[in-house]
């Protein structure tokens, strides 16, 4: 699977930012989706993941992004969403999107795939 990810950009507390992920190469509907983020001298960790509408599993986040984040999937267009709401300067960060086949929920450890990130930052 290759991962194409856009929409980051530079915003201020408070803001909105919308990020996209193209799949293409295999089957889109057979892959656990997530983004993941990493911030500057940090580890990268989980945000938010949508789990193939067979599987049952939904939606998981990570309780920093709660109710502020959303997470999509638009089937017809092989393309994962990232809706990010009342962005905060700790959310400023490279954020990847994954791709896993098998492992639910999912980890920054497991993954199958991994696109190039996109950089959002927000300023206070």
């Amino acid at each position: 699977v290759q991962l194409q990810a856009s929409g980051g950009g530079l915003v201020q507390a408070g803001d909105s930012l919308r990020l996209s992920c193209v799949a293409s190469g295999r089957t889109f509907g057979n892959y656990h989706m997530g983004w993941f983020r990493q911030a500057p001298g940090k580890e990268r960790e989980f945000v938010a993941a949508a789990a193939t509408s067979w599987s049952g599993f939904g939606t998981h986040y990570a309780d920093s992004v709660k109710g502020r984040f959303t997470i999509s999937r638009d089937y017809a267009k092989n393309t994962v969403y990232l809706q990010m709401n009342s962005l905060k300067p700790e959310d400023t960060a490279v954020y990847y999107c994954a791709a896993d086949q098998g492992s639910w929920p999912l980890s920054v450890y497991g993954m199958d795939y991994w696109g190039k990130g996109t950089l959002v930052t927000v300023s206070s």
